[in-house]
């Protein structure tokens, strides 16, 4: 959030809390091309996507009851992932992840050995708002992660049993969810 106080010498500058998510969006987004680049250096053929928002989508807010988090993509890197995804099953997967705040910021490596292709897929979102999302993972022992054009467009979708990865302290989080609805 950016200051607005009635100084001018402070107007407009970024807040403490601002400037380390910008500063931990930064860090994900090299740690991500630096894996990419190690990955190529092995033989992999790499596409890495940023995606502009990542949405925690719990079952109630899901067209077809999967939540987990989605990335959205602009279409030009939709393309790109598509393409990638086509080509294999991606039956491994590593999720990178830091906690600034009360956000998550992850890089997701979906790996495929056979294709020799790697996707990776850049996101941030807000704890706050991943109650439902981390309920429904502890209950169904999964979570899905789908990246998706602003549109809605569905490009790609994957199941995942090691929900923990995508979720810090997933039962505390999932709490948030109880207080909240009085449970």
């Amino acid at each position: 959030m950016t200051d607005t106080g009635s100084d001018h010498e402070t107007r407009g500058r970024p807040t403490p809390g601002q400037e380390a998510v910008t500063n931990a969006w930064e860090r994900t987004l090299e740690d991500m091309d630096a894996l990419a680049e190690q990955r190529e250096e092995q033989g992999w053929d790499v596409v890495t996507i940023r995606a502009g928002t990542t949405t925690p989508t719990a079952p109630s807010n899901s067209s077809d009851d999967r939540f987990g988090p989605s990335f959205i993509v602009p279409d030009d890197e939709a393309e790109q992932f598509e393409e990638a995804f086509e080509r294999g099953g991606f039956p491994l997967y590593e999720v990178y992840r830091e906690t600034v705040d009360d956000r998550v910021f992850l890089v997701v490596e979906y790996r495929d050995p056979d294709a020799e292709t790697v996707i990776m897929v850049a996101g941030q979102y807000r704890l706050r708002d991943a109650a439902g999302m981390a309920t429904a993972a502890i209950d169904e022992d999964a979570i899905y992660t789908r990246v998706r054009t602003l549109d809605g467009t569905v490009c790609g979708s994957f199941q995942h049993d090691e929900y923990e990865k995508f979720v810090p302290d997933v039962e505390r989080v999932a709490n948030w969810h109880d207080s909240v609805d009085g449970r």
